[in-house]
């Protein structure tokens, strides 16, 4: 009985991929620049049971420096990997990760003010009922909430923004807006965007709070476009597998594959619902796919630092436990779907290698080298489940 458990640190970058230049991200090093940001503080980044599976040696093979003791007793197998896809964004990552590279530009809405079209936005609202946008530029959420969120109390106009990503993201106050609207003109908005080919339409409610301000709630929800051809998690179903999907993982796929989805607050909930599935969802070919976004969400899109450093180490102590939950011949994965250095410029993602830390208590741990594309962990998982192969890939263990 085999089952595969894979772990995203959403923005867990391992340092430049070859075609960084093209992104503008020569240098970006999401780990290595929180690990220099605590040497320089006096203290160690502590992440032993990440360093165990072969972190810091994944990190020396991606990058070439060697920032700790590299020590020889690694238990995990591990390697670091290019994307092959044409972005930097949540959706080609994930897909590309299950086997599936995206091979074509998504649409972005390039321009830094007014960044959407009059005729897209006078469309949506008169579709959606709505006396107006707020915003309609690239920027933070958490940054354009606390800008615009009094105007949309008072006039009731939803907040539009984008980044460099494809994404059309609209904001409004849950209690006050209604959650359910929001919904409804997100999917307007995915009906609308489809000709521009933006890969998602992004709901991020808040509330306003009277210690903190404008807060976002857990209610996010991403309405992405289908991925263009069968992943992993097809496979997996069509072979009388299931695959249930922790976070927005339903999301990113546009619920394509997925026999059941569980949404939880912040990565301890998150990994505390990946551990309770591995204790209830022991049948073969079972396949526990979680998404942690708040290191993207929170620290790297912030240029939080330390607050990347703590939620790293948190992380740690919980992968302890999902270590010991499992079974002989479970499958652990630990990956990145981008970087988000957040040491670097701006906030956008940063194009780096990613990680693939691989555990198994049937393995030895070793090094899989530099891997051409992401696609090798979904062709490793295909053939680890004995389900049919994925489209792209090369499985690492042989």
């Amino acid at each position: 009985m085999k089952r595969a458990i894979v772990v995203v640190l959403d923005s867990f970058g391992l340092g430049a991929a070859p075609d960084a230049h093209l992104f503008g991200d020569e240098g970006a090093d999401t780990l290595g620049h929180i690990a220099e940001h605590c040497f320089k503080n006096d203290r160690p980044l502590r992440v032993p049971n990440m360093a165990k599976l072969g972190l810091w040696h994944a990190h020396y093979g991606a990058t070439g420096k060697q920032l700790v003791e590299l020590k020889s007793d690694i238990t995990g197998c591990y390697g670091w990997a290019a994307e092959r896809s044409s972005g930097k964004d949540t959706p080609s990552g994930h897909w590309e990760l299950m086997g599936l590279p995206v091979n074509y530009d998504w649409g972005y809405f390039l321009k830094r003010e007014h960044s959407f079209p009059e005729t897209l936005l006078t469309e949506l609202c008169q579709r959606a009922g709505l006396n107006g946008v707020l915003g309609n530029c690239h920027a933070s959420g958490t940054q354009i909430i606390e800008q615009f969120g009094k105007a949309h109390q008072a006039t009731g106009k939803p907040i539009v923004y984008t980044s460099a990503d494809s994404v059309f993201q609209i904001a409004a106050d849950e209690e006050f807006f209604g959650l359910d609207r929001l919904y409804q003109v997100c999917e307007i908005a995915r009906d609308l965007v489809d000709e521009y080919n933006i890969g998602r339409v992004i709901a991020r409610p808040f509330v306003e709070d009277s210690n903190q301000g404008f807060v976002r709630t857990s209610n996010r929800k991403d309405y992405a476009t289908p991925p263009h051809g069968k992943t992993l998690l097809d496979h997996v179903i069509s072979n009388g597998g299931e695959v249930h999907g922790v976070g927005k993982i339903s999301d990113i796929f546009a619920g394509r594959g997925i026999s059941a989805s569980y949404k939880a607050n912040d990565t301890a909930s998150l990994v505390n619902k990946t551990l309770e599935l591995m204790q209830t969802k022991q049948q073969d070919k079972c396949f526990i796919f979680t998404n942690l976004v708040a290191f993207d969400t929170l620290y790297g899109h912030r240029r939080d630092v330390e607050g990347y450093a703590r939620e790293l180490e948190d992380f740690d102590k919980k992968l302890a436990e999902l270590i010991q939950a499992m079974l002989p011949d479970d499958l652990l994965v630990l990956t990145a779907d981008h970087g988000c250095d957040p040491t670097s410029p701006g906030s956008d993602h940063t194009r780096e290698f990613v990680p693939l830390l691989c555990y198994s208590p049937r393995l030895k741990g070793r090094c899989l080298g530099q891997r051409q594309s992401f696609a090798d962990l979904g062709q490793t998982l295909a053939h680890w489940l004995a389900v049919d192969a994925t489209e792209s890939g090369v499985n690492m263990f042989t």
